[in-house]
């Protein structure tokens, strides 16, 4: 995306909330942290994917009052999280879940952990945590 090249990850975010927080719906809180260490353009790339779409589904079908979008970085990994506090996910996903395969095939390209946890009325939580090697990367 044209935003992250631009901006980097943490403005790229910020400037995905603000174009989804202007549309008729819930909104979007942001919990980012300042300063990142240096990532590759792939690890940037899921982590901007992941959250677009984690938003993007919240929008769409949670009928959510508010969601969260958190991204923080220490020595170790940097983790992504996006929740809503809709309706969250029926038991059974129908086949065509194209969106939730996606972010999860794109976590395993960066060796990340995905997961997403669900409660009926309480909402869905989106997770990401990829690990950093020691020099940041």
């Amino acid at each position: 995306p044209e935003a992250l090249d631009d901006l980097g990850l943490v403005n790229a975010l910020i400037a995905l909330c603000n174009r989804m927080d202007a549309q008729d719906g819930p909104s979007i809180e942001r919990d980012l942290q300042g300063t990142l260490p240096p990532l590759p353009d792939e690890v940037e790339l899921v982590i901007y994917r992941i959250a677009q779409e984690s938003l993007t589904n919240a929008l769409r079908h949670a009928n959510a009052r508010s969601i969260t979008l958190w991204l923080h970085a220490d020595d170790h990994s940097i983790a992504l999280r996006v929740r809503d506090d809709g309706d969250g996910m029926p038991r059974r996903l129908p086949d065509n879940t194209s969106g939730i395969a996606g972010m999860r095939e794109r976590s395993m390209l960066v060796d990340g952990r995905f997961s997403i946890e669900s409660i009926p009325r309480r909402g869905t939580e989106v997770r990401l945590r990829i690990p950093l090697d020691h020099d940041g990367r």
